[in-house]
């Protein structure tokens, strides 16, 4: 067949130099995209001109192929594959744009959308194009998530009760990890979330204000439950993750032990499970540039599923039921009680009580 013609939207700055305003993960992208046979990187877009240059440069991209408007790139390369790299508030418009312009694949990175209506367009604009929609949740391919997983459907640990979360914040970070318990729990919807947080020192993210403190507890439609705890509470878990079984539990980069081990069913010991050296970053190798290969193995499943009969792992259904999540425990944070699903609202509760003086440092909370 013939390769899939790709372009990249938001080629961000310096890749050398990530800051919380870009990690320029164009590269990344580009670089896995690069590596299959099977996909040709035709074109790229930026609104700033040098930062496309620069890009360009690097990929040996034509000159007539570096673009400051991306919709002007979508009309004249007409890419079979799309990766949409820019902040979380312009993911919705950039996503609605490539789908009707019969863009068949749109991989866009993490969160998924600025509001809970943002990200349930874009989901509804890919599937009356008929195109697939993916979010780069590289992570789910790392092999401390993806044993730990198994270990839970072959039932090691008896059957789930609880997945305890002490890794990072809410919605950046969170976006990896309230998807990675939805993975290990076997991919359930949430039926209600009950959360406050705490944000007194200003701390913005990709555009985007994260909470300096968080705790929140959710039920998937399964009765398993989870809670995650970030800022001041992270050592809840005793580590990143903590997976609760009847007969026994699961430590993910435990405070003071190794990357996954396991208490099995009917034992009292902790056993170590060997995975190669990965993490919850990366693979720790030295094959790819810049740890890039959970970035690899997610792309790889995209265009994958692209060509095959199957859904990539990074569907847009997984990235809803995430981003209900995560929009369900701000909205709890305003309404100060539980929220039950499906949710409702069409904002960003987090953002909209900031913007109001409710919360903040500027508050008088």
């Amino acid at each position: 067949m013939s390769p899939y013609d790709v372009a990249i939207v938001g080629t961000g700055p310096d890749p050398e130099n990530p800051t919380v305003e870009s990690f320029a993960m164009a590269y990344r992208h580009a670089e896995a995209y690069e590596r299959r046979e099977d996909c040709r990187l035709l074109a790229a877009a930026d609104l700033v001109s040098e930062r496309v240059e620069t890009f360009g440069d690097r990929f040996e991209l034509p000159t007539d192929a570096r673009f400051t408007d991306a919709v002007e790139m979508f009309e004249a390369i007409e890419p079979d594959v799309v990766s949409i790299t820019v902040p979380p508030e312009v993911h919705t418009d950039l996503v609605a744009a490539a789908a009707r312009r019969g863009v068949e694949a749109i991989h866009c990175e993490k969160p998924m959308a600025a509001t809970w209506a943002g990200a349930q367009r874009m989901a509804q604009e890919a599937w009356r194009a008929d195109a697939q929609l993916t979010f780069h949740r590289m992570r789910r391919f790392g092999r401390p998530f993806r044993s730990a997983t198994e270990l839970v459907a072959d039932g090691a640990i008896g059957d789930l009760r609880r997945i305890e979360i002490s890794w990072g914040d809410f919605y950046d970070t969170g976006a990896h990890a309230i998807d990675l318990a939805g993975m290990i729990a076997g991919e359930p919807r949430a039926e209600w979330v009950i959360a406050q947080l705490d944000y007194r020192e200003e701390d913005l993210r990709f555009g985007m204000h994260q909470e300096n403190q968080m705790f929140a507890q959710w039920e998937y439609d399964t009765g398993v439950q989870a809670i995650m705890a970030t800022g001041e509470g992270d050592g809840l878990a005793g580590g990143a993750f903590h997976v609760v079984g009847d007969d026994g539990e699961i430590r993910i980069d435990s405070d003071d032990g190794p990357m996954l081990e396991v208490r099995r069913a009917g034992t009292a010991t902790w056993e170590t499970i060997d995975i190669d050296g990965e993490g919850l970053h990366d693979a720790g190798s030295d094959e790819y540039q810049y740890g890039s290969v959970y970035h690899q193995r997610a792309i790889d499943d995209v265009i994958e599923a692209l060509g095959g009969d199957r859904e990539s792992e990074l569907r847009a259904r997984n990235g809803l039921n995430t981003a209900e999540i995560i929009f369900g425990g701000y909205e709890s944070v305003r309404r100060r009680g539980r929220v039950d699903f499906p949710l409702t609202i069409e904002d960003n509760p987090f953002e909209a009580m900031i913007e109001s003086g409710e919360i903040g440092p500027d508050s008088d909370n």
